[in-house]
């Protein structure tokens, strides 16, 4: 059974892990890159702009902006859908699952650390 979290304790832990993710050295994500990211790497694939935008609630170039930052970070890839060009499909690489493994790694260490 998942841990309850009282609000303050759950503000307190985004609050710690953002912290966190400021003062790495590595991404400093904005919270749709980061929503677009977690989205990538904990759905299921395939992913296209065209999906992200309609699951996110947000524009396809919102998307792409989002894309544009994770790709020259090496978090994400794009290519042609071969079966439909009109389509970009949206690939996980090493670098980003494990960026996403660290960023769980994160989340797990400042859960352990929160006052009960």
């Amino acid at each position: 059974m998942p841990a309850e979290l009282r609000p303050s304790q759950a503000l307190r832990l985004w609050h710690d892990v953002t912290l966190d993710l400021v003062r790495d050295t590595e991404h400093d994500l904005s919270a749709r890159q980061m929503a677009v990211l977690l989205t990538i790497y904990l759905d299921l694939p395939p992913h296209t702009v065209r999906g992200l935008a309609e699951k996110l609630g947000v524009t396809k170039p919102a998307i792409t902006r989002a894309l544009d930052t994770m790709g020259r970070l090496g978090l994400v890839s794009r290519h042609r859908d071969p079966a439909d060009r009109r389509n970009v499909v949206i690939q996980r690489t090493l670098a980003g699952a494990l960026a996403v493994e660290r960023l769980g790694d994160i989340v797990i260490a400042r859960h352990r650390e929160l006052p009960l």
